[in-house]
């Protein structure tokens, strides 16, 4: 990664801090790793795997956003798209645009995954309604969904874990 205040450490996957570097600045190189681990190639074996880097990227929002992580046939990435942002307390979602660009991106499988502003991290009835509607939607097209993760301040919650799926 290059970052002004980073500089490569002789073993892959360090780096020495070159200058002073703000909380601010930690956060924005948190979350370009992040970005990084989740990005075009990289291969998810199981959804927890992204956990930790879907949690740094969604869990400051103020309000609901709704994300897809679009996968091929061997479950590396495609892209991680946000694709709709909502309330505090809601995000409406559109089972046809997922589906359109899940399509677009010739995607095989999807991790849906959406946060929580208030912290709390477990799946409401509407995330469960519209997680079987989208799983509806995207089966008619053989596009699997893998797992839909709740994000927030107070960890994730993976509805396949949960028997949800």
């Amino acid at each position: 990664m290059t970052h002004s205040k980073l500089k490569a450490g002789e073993v892959a996957g360090t780096y020495h801090v070159t200058a002073p570097v703000t909380e601010t600045d930690i956060i924005t190189m948190a979350k370009r790793f992040a970005r990084r681990k989740l990005a075009k190639g990289r291969k998810i074996s199981q959804p927890s795997q992204a956990f930790e880097h879907l949690q740094l990227l969604l869990q400051d929002y103020e309000y609901e956003v709704f994300s897809v992580l679009f996968l091929d046939s061997q479950h590396r990435v495609i892209c991680f798209e946000e694709m709709f942002r909502g309330t505090i307390d809601a995000a409406s979602v559109y089972p046809r645009e997922v589906l359109k660009a899940a399509l677009a991106y010739n995607a095989a499988a999807v991790i849906l995954v959406h946060n929580h502003p208030s912290g709390d991290p477990e799946p409401s009835d509407a995330d469960r309604r519209i997680t079987e509607r989208l799983k509806e939607a995207l089966g008619l097209m053989d596009i699997r969904v893998i797992d839909h993760v709740v994000v927030a301040s107070d960890g994730c919650q993976s509805f396949a874990e949960m028997g949800y799926l």
